[in-house]
């Protein structure tokens, strides 16, 4: 069975706001507590966010409904990447945010999932809601 994770997350926020907090250097830096943050919000474009701990490239993007990356943490083995991919979807005055990410190492998955949710969903939360 694949390595993979699922989570479903409503965010009190438009489709739009969700998609530029996640592909915007300055809001996913002040999201993330002012961490360095780069990212190229264009399909191909680079990204480094959390000082350099996650990195990848924008796979696949659709304004306001997708974006799929290529994406790692610093700490595995070289060029090992993972698919993560958000779905955006407006419900009612929130944004239904669907995630999956599959293909990383098997012993990372707990703290991934963990991660998804201390790391992007709450502060998501709290900066948007």
């Amino acid at each position: 069975m694949p390595t993979s994770i699922h989570q479903e997350i409503a965010i009190a926020a438009s489709p739009d706001r969700v998609y530029a907090a996640l592909l915007d250097a300055a809001q996913f830096s002040a999201m993330s507590g002012g961490a360095p943050t780069e990212i190229d919000g264009r399909a191909g474009g680079a990204f480094s966010c959390f000082g350099g701990m996650i990195t990848g490239r924008n796979v696949e993007l659709v304004a306001d409904r997708r974006i799929v990356q290529a994406w790692r943490v610093g700490n595995w083995p070289e060029g090992v990447y993972s698919i993560a991919r958000f779905e955006l979807a407006p419900r009612g005055a929130e944004t239904q945010l669907v995630f999956d990410h599959t293909g990383f190492p098997e012993d990372a998955r707990e703290h991934l999932a963990n991660g998804w949710h201390a790391n992007y969903w709450e502060p998501l939360r709290r900066a948007l809601g």
